[in-house]
């Protein structure tokens, strides 16, 4: 898989083994344009033309590589790449298990380097996606024997519906304009979210149950409506998996029932706040 991004990524570029589950994947980032070092003094301000051009970007590169199974010959890769163009399915497992890899490297990287605001990335934030195969010198530098480039963003029609049911810009400028505040609850079960779809079980096991207690103190009563009621009572009923799963990812790895459980209760979290956020218009 490769994704070209507008701009230039935190993570340096290089060539990054990664093993996960005995898998082996390599993730090649190269920057294309990249403007020059920053001077170790700040220039002095100078006038700006208002009708000014704006600054070409620089264009990120990132090549994720299946490693551990190379193919014996060109057919047996041909037949790969048609399997995996094959559906819409087959092209969305590929689209995100790359750019899977490309975000546990983000969020390596902004832990190791203290950034509490290392953003991950969406594939269909990228301006091409490519799917192809090579030879091992090919793949290295981020180049293909074969490729075909993808349309991720027509595979996001779900995500589009749910943005126009929800209406962000709308809240968007309520939030800006003081008209309305967010809750805590919902940044913690977004994080969690995240940890989930990042693998990050334990993380995300933390983060439920501190945002399940928020949630239960700040939409108590916030909807007149059976379902909310319905599924709030749930919730309070399940505070004690909750913290079951946050104390044992504390220890370790959680197991399987704590997993399933975590995810289960995440997804009711996320219910609880579309269904406020769609009935309050």
């Amino acid at each position: 898989m490769q994704f070209e991004f507008a701009g230039t990524l935190a993570v340096p570029d290089g060539r990054y083994l990664a093993r996960s589950d005995g898998e082996q994947q390599v993730l090649v980032i190269e920057t294309v344009g990249a403007p020059p070092p920053p001077r170790r003094r700040r220039h002095r301000p100078k006038d700006s033309e208002a009708t000014a051009e704006p600054a070409p970007l620089p264009l990120s590169r990132v090549t994720a590589v299946r490693a551990a199974e190379p193919f014996e010959e060109a057919a047996e890769a041909d037949g790969w790449l048609k399997d995996a163009l094959a559906s819409e399915e087959a092209i969305d497992a590929a689209v995100a298990e790359g750019i899977a890899l490309l975000n546990r490297a983000i969020h390596a990287h902004a832990v190791a380097s203290a950034d509490p605001l290392g953003a991950e990335l969406r594939a269909d934030r990228a301006a091409t996606v490519r799917i192809g195969h090579g030879n091992g010198k090919e793949v290295a530098s981020g180049r293909f024997s074969t490729a075909r480039e993808v349309d991720v963003r027509a595979g996001a029609s779900a995500r589009r519906r749910q943005d126009e049911e929800l209406r962000p810009q709308e809240r968007v400028a309520a939030v800006l304009g003081g008209r309305e505040q967010l809750d805590a609850c919902e940044a913690l079960i977004l994080r969690a979210r995240a940890d989930l779809d990042g693998d990050r079980r334990r993380e995300a096991a933390l983060q439920l149950r501190v945002g399940l207690e928020a949630m239960l103190i700040e939409l108590a009563g916030s909807l007149a409506d059976p379902d909310h009621e319905r599924d709030m009572a749930e919730l309070e009923a399940r505070r004690g998996e909750v913290g079951q799963a946050a104390n044992a990812a504390l220890q370790g790895d959680l197991s399987l029932d704590d997993e399933r459980r975590v995810t289960e209760l995440v997804e009711i979290c996320e219910r609880v706040l579309r269904r406020r956020r769609v009935l309050r218009g």
